[in-house]
């Protein structure tokens, strides 16, 4: 009994740092990709009147685009499983076609968003189009391996009874939710309106207007995501790794306990300390900070 514990934990933290790794990951891809809720703002720029040479293939939102790749990554995997090719070779061979299509899904939306607004003088820039979708196909395997991989894990070693391709769509979608509720806002908010004063939000009057010019020429996704994933994707990564390495936690530990009703009581408890915890850093906040307020310059 103790033995098996000591054995679930392990892969329980095994799987946790697989997590953190594939959210990390997960959200650069994305910001690089400017897919998510900020990609609205790329969209609506040239509608502005505001040329710029961001990746824009956001065509479905992370959840589902990465429930999608996931699953058909685990699923490639289990089908080479199934024809006794070894687990690891399966994983990565799976994940390789599976970034395949990710790599089709961000050319084709490329160009088809970047055609829709051809009418605003947006062009279509092919060295973006040829470094940019290399750069997040390379962080989508990273994402897709490492997810694909602790399915693997929870399916085989703690002998979970839903099959791979079912986990990978399951832990691909909370994956795609992770970044794009964490990474996303300080991707829109403190990279895209870098030029509006901290705290102001985003005007109607400035919608569009995003940040175009970096330290040395115009700016690309491949500045977002340097600049991203320093805060940005670091804090994707552990939302992920604590959201699969305390599900698994608790039920291992606690399984066990009334028929599985003792890891749903635990799961419960989580939930509502969580929430407080929550509450409490929110007011905090809100009392030491306060709602922002203009600076007036003083009249001369």
């Amino acid at each position: 009994m103790v033995v098996n514990i000591v054995f679930g934990i392990g892969i329980t933290a095994l799987t946790g740092a697989l997590a953190t790794i594939a959210g990390s990951a997960e959200d650069t891809e994305s910001n690089i990709g400017s897919q998510g809720d900020p990609n609205s703002q790329v969209q609506l720029a040239p509608q502005m009147g505001f040329v710029h040479r961001i990746f824009n293939k956001a065509v479905a939102g992370e959840p589902p685009a990465y429930g999608l790749w996931c699953a058909l990554g685990a699923g490639l995997a289990w089908a080479f499983m199934a024809m006794q090719i070894n687990a690891v070779l399966a994983i990565v061979l799976g994940c390789i076609l599976a970034v395949f299509v990710q790599g089709v899904y961000a050319t084709t939306a490329y160009l088809g968003r970047t055609a829709s607004l051809a009418k605003f003088g947006q062009p279509v820039y092919v060295d973006v189009l040829k470094s940019m979708t290399s750069v997040t196909m390379a962080h989508a395997f990273i994402a897709i391996f490492c997810v694909v991989t602790l399915c693997h894990l929870i399916n085989g070693a703690l002998g979970h009874p839903f099959p791979l391709p079912l986990l990978g769509l399951i832990w691909g979608i909370a994956l795609g939710a992770a970044g794009s509720a964490t990474g996303n806002p300080y991707y829109g908010k403190e990279r895209q309106y870098q030029n509006q004063k901290f705290g102001a939000g985003v005007p109607i009057s400035a919608s569009g207007n995003i940040v175009r010019y970096a330290e040395a020429g115009e700016r690309n996704s491949l500045d977002n995501g340097w600049f991203t994933a320093k805060i940005g994707g670091s804090a994707s990564g552990v939302c992920f790794g604590l959201i699969v390495f305390l599900e698994l936690w608790r039920t291992i530990l606690f399984e066990k306990i009334s028929a599985g009703w003792g890891a749903i009581v635990v799961g419960i408890l989580m939930i509502l300390i969580f929430t407080v915890v929550d509450r409490y850093i929110e007011v905090w906040a809100r009392k030491n900070y306060g709602p922002y307020t203009e600076v007036k310059e003083a009249s001369s």
